[in-house]
């Protein structure tokens, strides 16, 4: 025997979406800036070295110096040699006066007159020396001033410009739910 059955038939949903993507459109502006700048400065000031050569001594020792202290050179000796110029005619004639020494006073005056000149005790010049020039020297002075350049920025960011257009979303349905129920037939011959 069989039995009777129910049939049943279901037809799902079929959902459809049709979508395009959006889009975006961005733009970012430079940022401005302003540069303001001030320079650095330098600032020199030197004054010049001084050089002083002083010769004087030099010229002295070469009998070209002050006239006024030749003059005073050659006075202040002038006492002494004149004694000295007496002493040697007091010993001179106390030689020539002693005749027991049985001497030849005349000869030997006449040899030691040769060597008796000291020039050097007439001399009116100054000292001679490998120190006689005076050199001074003043270095230069140097002041240094700097002051310091500086930067001034001034930045402006500007803001994105951002554009978005929209895409397409459509959401439909194709088929529709339905449920189909089959009643079993029945067999109505009895």
């Amino acid at each position: 025997m069989q039995i009777p059955q129910i049939q049943i038939r279901q037809q799902h949903t079929q959902l459809n979406i049709d979508a395009d993507l959006g889009q975006f459109d961005m733009r970012q502006p430079e940022a401005t800036v302003d540069i303001q700048t001030t320079p650095a400065r330098l600032e020199i000031h030197t004054q010049q070295g001084h050089l002083s050569i002083d010769n004087t001594d030099w010229r002295d020792a070469l009998g070209d110096g002050p006239h006024l202290e030749a003059m005073h050179r050659i006075y202040s000796t002038c006492k002494q040699i004149a004694l000295q110029a007496i002493a040697k005619k007091v010993e001179d004639g106390n030689i020539m006066a002693a005749i027991h020494t049985r001497r030849n006073a005349i000869a030997e005056l006449a040899v030691e007159s040769t060597n008796d000149v000291d020039n050097f005790q007439f001399m009116y010049m100054g000292d001679a020396s490998y120190d006689n020039i005076d050199i001074r020297y003043q270095p230069a002075t140097v002041h240094i001033q700097v002051q310091q350049g500086q930067v001034d920025m001034d930045v402006q960011v500007n803001r994105p410009e951002i554009q978005y257009y929209r895409g397409k979303l459509d959401i439909y349905l194709s088929d529709y739910p339905s449920v189909e129920i089959i009643p079993p037939q029945v067999n109505l011959k009895i």
